[in-house]
């Protein structure tokens, strides 16, 4: 199935910092796509790929699973290692979970974390039904575009398959237990209502990190998808500021790794 239009993934060759961005679950690129930009017009090599099963129709979807997701999230990151000298993982929503987890994965070579509305548990009665529903139900209601800005608006599907609502609980499990061993420096951006991921999520993720350099920011403007809404250039300006912080080389042309 071709790729919707806007959806596409996004590429630009910078200097030696790097920046993966990971989008969140049945949206795309595009609801990254002005962030990615923003990074990408300031010096830094940034990579925004299309997660397996997104970006075209839910029924492509519904072939997919976390292990699909996070392994095309990794492969990208394993790019931009071999092509620079430090670099920062980002995500919204299901992609800030993804973030977590490459940089529980990968130690000392991800140099830092921020995460926007990030979500770590599948909440409600329905999560405890998934195992058995799936097999029932083949869908339900989508979750995309939940932002306060009147005129914008997120590409994502209008419908989930429960069988990938159902790896995401799994995926979503397995990164909680693993957050204890995120110890960058994390920087964590969350909106006062989101109709779509609750605070406790944020909370939970602050409590179980040991990363020692934590920046926690409330969005008081926006809904879930905040890269397109009113706090979007907030949350722009202030991972900017969070990676030049941490790598002053940031924006300058250098000497690279592997290329």
């Amino acid at each position: 199935m071709p790729v919707l239009p806007g959806a596409e993934p996004y590429r630009h060759e910078g200097g030696e910092v790097g920046v993966l961005l990971c989008h969140g679950f049945t949206g795309s690129p595009q609801s990254l796509r002005p962030w990615a930009e923003y990074l990408a017009a300031r010096g830094l090599t940034v990579s925004l790929p299309l997660l397996p099963g997104h970006g075209t129709r839910w029924e492509d979807m519904r072939l997919t699973g976390w292990q699909d997701w996070y392994a095309e999230v990794d492969r990208a990151l394993r790019e931009l290692l071999e092509r620079c000298e430090r670099v920062f993982v980002l995500g919204l929503s299901m992609g800030g979970a993804l973030a977590l987890r490459l940089a529980a994965k990968h130690g000392r070579a991800v140099s830092g974390v921020v995460v926007v509305n990030p979500g770590i548990k599948v909440h409600g009665a329905a999560a405890y039904a998934l195992p058995a529903v799936r097999h029932l139900v083949a869908t339900t209601k989508g979750v995309a575009s939940d932002i306060a800005k009147e005129g914008s608006a997120e590409i994502g599907y209008d419908r989930v398959p429960l069988h990938c609502a159902h790896s995401l609980r799994n995926f979503f499990r397995l990164v909680d237990g693993e957050l204890p061993r995120v110890n960058q420096p994390l920087l964590l951006l969350h909106s006062a209502v989101d109709h779509v991921v609750p605070p406790a999520d944020s909370a939970r993720i602050l409590g179980r990190v040991s990363s020692a350099d934590v920046r926690e920011v409330l969005l008081e403007q926006s809904y879930h998808v905040a890269t397109l809404d009113y706090d979007a250039e907030r949350i722009f300006e202030e991972s900017h500021a969070f990676i030049g912080r941490l790598a002053p080389t940031v924006g300058k042309k250098g000497s690279t790794t592997g290329g």
